[in-house]
Formats: C-alpha cells, structure tokens, sequence
C-alpha cells in the first residue's frame, strides 16, 4: 500500500501568538537547562576543592578548657 504524501491537511497549524509562546517556551527551558547544568558544574568543583583542602588540612584536637573558679561572694 502507498504511503500518502504529507500534505499537512490533518496537522493544526498553530497560530502567530502560539508559535511565539512555542519558541520562547523552548528557548527558556534551553536557558534553565544549560544554568543547571553550570550549576552541576560548579558544585562538584567545589566539593572536589573542598574535599582536597580537608584532606591536607591537619585534625585539629579540640582544647581543654580550664575548670570555671566559683565566683566571690
């Protein structure tokens, strides 16, 4: 059986305003999309650098604090 042409007679075409608000839907979620993605980015740069610096960094032993004197009446 032949396949008929696509003619677009049973496809909608949408109209000016609904093609404008298509385009800047798409457009929008392309933007949110690539500052996600920076966003991803940056955060496991930054978890990576902090990891490393902990790593260097010596264990700092909490100090022993001095025994509170009552006070004179």
């Amino acid at each position: 059986m032949k396949s008929l042409p696509d003619t677009g007679l049973f496809k909608s075409v949408p109209s000016r305003t609904e093609a404008k608000t298509d385009t800047t839907s798409r457009v929008a979620r392309q933007i949110q999309d690539l500052e996600a993605r920076e966003r991803a980015a940056k955060t496991e740069r930054l978890r990576a650098a902090r990891l490393a610096h902990e790593a260097e960094a010596p264990v700092a032993l909490p100090r022993k604090t001095a025994p509170k004197r009552p006070k004179k009446a």
